[in-house]
């Protein structure tokens, strides 16, 4: 399915866009990651036994979101950021103006990809634009960043620092598992366990990423280690404390099994799998 998708993303997204845009929105996309976001779409498409054309789709559109907002995240007025995967961020390898305009277009695309004229039906495009919709605003992974870049040197309590990476990361790792889930049937049990899984393994994932901020070098995160460290923003192995937070870390992973056992579906082995992945991740 991996392959698929990367076959499915490179086919979408275009590479004569002009004044070199396309290729700016290509190096941003289709440079790797982890692909975490299109594989839970898929994973959960998979438990409900839904359709593969409209998650695919559906996987295409929350890693181009995922995208955008690192392009726009790295860039100098953000966290001002020259390494991503690996490789010199967007706006180091293209200029500002044009990493701005490929992060704009990437969000744009995502909802054309959401949108074709014929496989996916007109009520099941308006749901996963929604979820994504919601996800990726004020309310989702844009109102978090604002709440990120506002707390740099202030201190946080735990109650405050879970819902601003509720919101910057959280939300849309579990819209992934919502749109996937959204492409086939389901009951209300089923999709009451997918959302707590997603807000279980949403968490986790941050809490993770706070922890090999501080024990992992920038060779092998694959962009700067210790930033948020440097620019003094709260992060859960700052209020926590390092033990804690590999314990708390451990505790969603937990609660986010224990939610798919809740949801009453079989086939949910890919999910299982990689909310493992997730804080077992060395990068």
């Amino acid at each position: 399915m991996l392959l698929s998708f990367e076959t499915k993303l490179d086919e979408w997204v275009p590479a004569d866009a002009p004044a070199g845009l396309g290729e700016a929105m290509r190096y941003a996309v289709l440079g790797g990651g982890k692909r975490l976001r299109p594989l839970l779409a898929l994973a959960a498409c998979d438990a409900v036994a839904g359709s593969l054309e409209a998650a695919m789709r559906a996987a295409c559109a929350v890693e181009l979101i995922h995208a955008y907002s690192l392009v726009h995240d790295d860039m100098p007025c953000m966290d001002n950021d020259v390494m991503r995967r690996g490789k010199p961020t967007v706006h180091v390898a293209y200029g500002e103006a044009r990493a701005m305009l490929a992060g704009d277009a990437m969000q744009a695309l995502a909802f054309e990809v959401l949108t074709p004229d014929v496989g996916v039906g007109p009520a099941l495009q308006a749901r996963l634009c929604a979820l994504l919709a919601r996800a990726s605003g004020h309310s989702g992974m844009a109102g978090g960043q604002a709440i990120d870049l506002a707390s740099i040197g202030k201190p946080l309590s735990e109650h405050e620092l879970r819902d601003m990476h509720r919101r910057k990361t959280g939300v849309l790792l579990q819209a992934s598992v919502l749109m996937g889930a959204a492409c086939g049937t389901f009951d209300d049990a089923a999709w009451s366990g997918l959302t707590e899984y997603g807000a279980a393994l949403g968490l986790a994932f941050q809490v993770v990423d706070d922890i090999l901020d501080v024990t992992q070098d920038s060779e092998v995160l694959g962009k700067t280690a210790g930033k948020d460290q440097d620019a003094n923003k709260p992060t859960y192995v700052s209020v926590l404390g390092l033990d804690e937070a590999r314990a708390y870390a451990d505790r969603l992973r937990h609660e986010a099994h224990l939610a798919l056992g809740r949801s009453g579906l079989a086939n949910t082995a890919w999910l299982s799998i990689l909310a493992d992945k997730v804080v077992e991740r060395d990068n």
